[in-house]
């Protein structure tokens, strides 16, 4: 049976240990919540010694994880044995080692917790395995949140810190961090370090402790784009290249891609009253202005070139074509491409 990070993370915390738990999945923020949770709390300090196993997929096999959970443990109730990254494990999915595995799913030592991390993919459920996971184990599976899924989980991580955010600020952290959980927790807790008692965060704190510059980042090159700009944008261009590290072109790119691919969606809906917009931005309502403006200026058409734009300076930013144009070349010829039309045979 399936469970979810919050559920495991309660019956952890009412320390209700179960004998096996696999956390698999795309997302691994949960899967070193839980595992780090356990590995931290599950014995008191001096039982780790001897009762505490770390293991890595790539050094260990079936057979060695499955000894080590059914060792007894030394002066302690219970031993905790955590393999991490399992999905390296070269016979996890070998019949012979989904045999032994299956076996002690069965009838697992009870003063053990056998915790396996396996990211970024998961295992057949339609294969005895995963059937006997499911049925014998705690099963976590994670997905990525989608872009328009991260400002509730913002709000909810800030709302579990006893924390309130303007809206704005949420959809800051949610466009430039993106969709990472595991950075976006770790920018929040750095932000919060800085936080005064008792105070919220808004626009303003976010700019000043997520490395995003008030007048030079990529929400105002947006901005500028919109309103033909085009002294403005070479501004923010130039600020980019002086200062690479806070403004890494790649994540620029995909919050780009994100708002021509959503301004695109919104010219092929039916409704396109104020209200319609709305409806469909959800979270981002409060932006219908910004939105309705950009429709203006970026016809349908227009949008399907910007996203082809978009598409080939990701491809020179990576290497695969453009020869050895810098980060600040590519950019720039992409925003002089948005700000003036070309034809379509010049356009790659």
């Amino acid at each position: 049976m399936s469970h979810t990070p919050e559920g495991i993370l309660e019956q952890l915390k009412n320390r209700q240990f179960a004998p096996v738990y696999f956390l698999q999945g795309e997302e691994s923020y949960y899967i070193d919540l839980i595992s780090d949770y356990i590995e931290a709390h599950a014995l008191q300090e001096h039982e780790k010694g001897f009762n505490q196993v770390v293991l890595y997929g790539k050094d260990v096999d079936v057979p060695a994880v499955l000894l080590q959970a059914k060792r007894f443990p030394m002066m302690s109730d219970r031993s905790v044995v955590i393999v991490k990254e399992a999905q390296s494990m070269a016979d996890l999915e070998k019949e012979e080692g989904m045999k032994q595995l299956e076996a002690y799913l069965q009838k697992p030592l009870p003063s053990t917790i056998l915790v396996f991390c396996h990211k970024h993919k998961t295992l057949d459920g339609r294969k005895a395995l995963g059937k006997a996971i499911s049925k014998h184990a705690v099963l976590l599976t994670t997905k990525k949140l989608y872009d328009n899924q991260v400002p509730a989980w913002v709000n909810a991580y800030l709302k579990s810190k006893g924390i309130k955010a303007t809206q704005q600020a949420v959809l800051m952290l949610s466009e430039y961090i993106g969709a990472d959980l595991s950075r976006l927790a770790n920018e929040i807790d750095k932000l919060l370090i800085n936080l005064r008692p008792g105070q919220g965060i808004d626009e303003q704190v976010v700019q000043e402790n997520v490395g995003i510059s008030k007048e030079y980042n990529i929400f105002e090159l947006q901005a500028a784009l919109i309103a033909r700009d085009a002294l403005k944008a070479n501004r923010i261009i130039h600020y980019f290249e002086a200062n690479p590290k806070n403004n890494p072109l790649i994540p620029n790119l995909s919050l780009l891609f994100s708002f021509f691919t959503k301004l695109l969606s919104l010219h092929l809906q039916a409704d396109k009253s104020e209200g319609g917009l709305k409806k469909s931005l959800g979270n981002q309502a409060w932006k219908v202005k910004d939105y309705m403006a950009a429709m203006r200026v970026f016809p349908l058409q227009r949008c399907v070139d910007i996203i082809h734009y978009i598409r080939v300076a990701d491809l020179q930013v990576k290497g695969i074509t453009g020869g050895d144009m810098s980060e600040a070349d590519i950019l720039r010829e992409l925003i002089f491409k948005v700000l003036h039309p070309v034809p379509r045979a010049l356009a790659s």
